[in-house]
């Protein structure tokens, strides 16, 4: 699905992270009330914490694929205003770039995958949305408690080489949530989607298909 400012979705003001739930639960009982069958949804970084908490807003998710979900974040001094900067600038392109750098932490080569994507475009179209999705702590606290009786079964997928904060959020959620797995993506970062799409689809693919 598109959310909020991206793609083909409108935007708002007085934006919520809680109301990126609610879009997202929205979505899932709308396609489980029309195929009569429940949902298996799949979140990558923001987006995986807004698939994370749409689950507890549901009882139609089969099976849940989370990459990555950002849940414990610590900006430098400067990091969202300098972003910020170069929006304001119009320099969407540039800010894009310095997000995967910066925040996402990907290298040379995995930027350079991303930059290559067909979804490329799309992301700087939507570079306004980043801003103050990095704000993600904003309003919202990660409560390991509150997903103990969670019983959707879960996959987390963590890169290798992905930055620290991503890796300790995958860990955290792992010891939340009462049915989940860990799977680590060898020599990947926050982008294997782009930069190894055969083996984050497989993994994928592999726990969607199980009885």
């Amino acid at each position: 699905m598109d959310r909020r400012g991206r793609g083909g979705s409108g935007d708002a003001e007085g934006y919520t992270i809680a109301a990126e739930f609610a879009d997202v639960a929205a979505v899932i009982e709308a396609v489980a009330t029309a195929t009569g069958k429940p949902v298996d949804l799949l979140g990558h970084s923001y987006g995986a914490v807004c698939a994370l908490e749409a689950t507890r807003l549901t009882a139609r998710v089969r099976r849940l694929v989370l990459y990555e979900p950002p849940l414990l974040v610590e900006h430098p001094p400067g990091q969202v205003e300098g972003l910020r900067s170069l929006l304001a600038e119009g320099r969407r392109d540039d800010l894009v770039v310095t997000f995967m750098r910066e925040v996402a932490g990907l290298d040379d080569r995995a930027l350079a995958a991303t930059r290559a994507a067909p979804s490329w475009a799309n992301r700087v179209a939507a570079a306004h949305t980043l801003v103050r999705e990095l704000r993600v702590d904003d309003g919202y606290t990660f409560d390991p408690a509150v997903f103990a009786s969670m019983a959707t079964p879960t996959l987390l997928l963590v890169g290798s080489d992905s930055a620290g904060f991503l890796q300790t959020s995958t860990e955290r959620l792992a010891e939340a949530l009462p049915d989940c797995r860990v799977v680590e993506l060898p020599g990947q970062s926050h982008n294997a989607m782009d930069t190894a799409p055969e083996l984050f689809t497989d993994a994928v693919l592999a726990f969607l298909g199980e009885a």
